[in-house]
């Protein structure tokens, strides 16, 4: 299996934290946070991984090299942030298979593998996974019509609720119609239209999940991945 990871981001909010590293490095009881996803994706059998660079990029390739415990690493460094979207799509000319895992650098969930793949097997749709959550003002949420997503609703609506948790599969060459090199959001500019125009899917997981992009969050981190 192959992923992208998204570790271009400034992570601005956690700079009194982090100095003087991209987010995807902050430590987890002296581990970078991107050792721990990259240790969680090589139990869920993930053999390849491209990694999407902006800020401080060789922090993390000189890091990481090219391999990680038998893992194939390829690094894609923006030249201008490109959103998440733009990160993707300068990412999937490097993939080697027809479906993609895409994750957030800064976002852990322990997802059950083997049933999204099942899932996919059955329409090949995009599929988002899907995390219930307190409060979902912070994500947007997720309104679903069994396992089909069919609205958005953006952040800042305290309330319970299903949100993305920075994680997808996509057919590869479902991004193509977007040109290489343009900012776009994966969210606004792709997600959405395409839960208007074609069938987009939720998969909700149940595994551990937390998004260090915070300061209270990344503190949390600290204690949930102690063990991980």
């Amino acid at each position: 299996m192959e992923a992208i990871i998204l570790a271009g981001g400034f992570g601005t909010r956690l700079k009194h934290e982090v100095n003087n590293l991209p987010k995807p490095m902050a430590p987890i009881n002296g581990r970078p946070f991107l050792e721990i996803l990259l240790n969680l994706l090589l139990k869920k059998g993930f053999s390849r991984v491209i990694i999407s660079l902006g800020y401080m990029a060789e922090k993390i390739s000189n890091y990481f090299g090219n391999t990680f415990k038998g893992i194939e690493i390829k690094y894609i460094i923006e030249e201008t942030p490109l959103g998440t979207g733009g990160a993707v799509r300068l990412c999937i000319d490097s993939c080697t298979q027809k479906e993609v895992f895409v994750f957030n650098g800064d976002t852990f969930i322990d997802i059950e593998i083997e049933n999204i793949k099942k899932q996919w097997e059955r329409n090949q749709n995009l599929i988002v996974v899907g995390k219930y959550v307190i409060d979902s003002s912070r994500y947007g949420r997720l309104v679903t019509n069994g396992n089909k997503v069919t609205s958005f609703v953006e952040k800042g609506i305290s309330s319970p609720g299903l949100i993305s948790a920075g994680c997808y599969l996509i057919a590869t060459n479902n991004l193509l119609k977007f040109s290489i090199n343009k900012a776009f959001s994966i969210e606004k500019d792709y997600l959405i239209p395409e839960i208007l125009q074609t069938n987009v899917e939720v998969f909700t997981s149940k595994g551990l999940f937390i998004d260090i992009g915070v300061p209270e969050d990344y503190l949390k981190a600290q204690k949930l991945l102690a063990n991980v």
